[in-house]
């Protein structure tokens, strides 16, 4: 390799070239940073805390298992960690709903609070509205605390005549105030990251995490576009102010808080939660800080972290209470989710005690008296 004087300030391309690491894939750099910060572990939270997002069911297990295989063990981990309830989304309906909440809500009362999810077969058929709107009512009689609406509406669902079914949909509009009166709040996923809906090329700031994932890119045309699910996601919130909704992921917007926080503006029945956000929220720290403060009754903590640990929560933990700067933003130490570093928010305490708990009792009164 061509030696080049240490007093030389122009950049050398053919020294660049020749050095062997010139080639080194892009997946096998691992720098390690040398900025030197405060690092604070933080175990346990100040104030109680209500997972608000996670998947304890056998929906989206890989095997077809349980997802916690052990319900006695998960409730010792979220002693632990001050977790008093984990809100469960995976109750789905029937057979599989009762199972869920057999095995959670009523083994151990208390501490956890199932959802149902709408059987969306009926779309094949003329008339589905009114269907899904009683669906929701035996939902709730059985026990189900709320409802989760999926991304697969919108992106996959089609009616009797193979046409894509969007959550704005008219033929859907008895559903929403049936949620309502079934008291069921709505957790929503409309829309994934903004790069899942863009090109999978060198400017993808996701391109490591769709490589490995082919099947959360939404860029074939065949697919809606990332505005146009927003747009349903508003337009049905904005015409349903009886029934109470969170957008899960930060109001399926973390890259824009601005919009998030004008939806948080217009609508007082529109909430979000932080759920398998916090890269996006932790590299923009101060505009996150100014969202919360300004909404502190309409953010819900929750982690999208399955199955729950104990290293999941401190990181959420550390991010809500401290003023940390420049940590990994996955547990794992793994940058898939976005080559960067996040820091910390530093909530004061009469918001952390909202956010981690008291918003999430309030939609989901069953919750309550885990707070005690």
């Amino acid at each position: 390799m061509n030696e080049v004087p240490a007093t030389r300030m122009e950049p050398s391309e053919e020294a660049a070239s020749g050095h062997p690491l010139y080639d080194l894939p892009l997946r096998e750099w691992r720098p390690v940073p040398r900025v030197r910060v405060p690092v604070t572990h933080v175990p346990r939270p100040s104030f109680p805390v209500i997972d608000a997002h996670n998947h304890l069911g056998r929906w989206l297990s890989s095997d077809g298992d349980w997802m916690v295989p052990d319900p006695a063990a998960l409730v010792e981990t979220m002693d632990a960690a001050g977790v008093r309830a984990i809100i469960n989304l995976d109750g789905r309906w029937g057979a599989e709903l009762e199972a869920n909440l057999e095995r959670y809500d009523r083994a151990h009362p208390g501490r956890f609070a199932t959802f149902c999810h709408i059987d969306w077969d009926e779309l094949s058929r003329p008339g589905f509205g009114e269907r899904i709107a009683a669906h929701l009512a035996e939902c709730a009689a059985m026990g189900a605390k709320g409802l989760k609406v999926w991304k697969d509406l919108g992106l996959e669902r089609r009616d009797h005549r193979g046409e894509l079914v969007l959550l704005d949909d008219e033929r859907l509009s008895p559903v929403w105030p049936a949620a309502a009166e079934a008291g069921l709040p709505v957790w929503v996923h409309s829309a994934d990251p903004v790069a899942f809906f863009e090109p999978v090329d060198e400017r993808n700031e996701l391109l490591e995490l769709l490589l490995r994932y082919p099947q959360w890119s939404f860029a074939d045309p065949r697919f809606p576009r990332f505005e146009r699910l927003m747009e349903a996601l508003e337009t049905v919130v904005a015409r349903n102010p009886g029934t109470t909704f969170v957008g899960v992921h930060v109001g399926c917007h973390s890259e824009d808080l601005a919009r998030v926080g004008r939806m948080l503006d217009r609508y007082p029945n529109f909430h979000i939660d932080i759920a398998a956000r916090l890269a996006e929220l932790g590299r923009r720290p101060r505009a996150t800080r100014e969202l919360i403060l300004r909404h502190p009754d309409r953010v819900l903590f929750g982690t999208d972290h399955f199955p729950p640990d104990a290293d999941a929560y401190a990181l959420h933990y550390r991010f809500l209470e401290t003023a940390d700067e420049h940590f990994p933003h996955d547990v794992s130490g793994s940058q898939l989710g976005g080559r960067w570093m996040i820091s910390a928010v530093d909530l004061p305490p009469e918001v952390l005690r909202r956010v981690y708990a008291d918003n999430a009792a309030r939609l989901v009164p069953s919750l309550a008296p885990a707070l005690g």
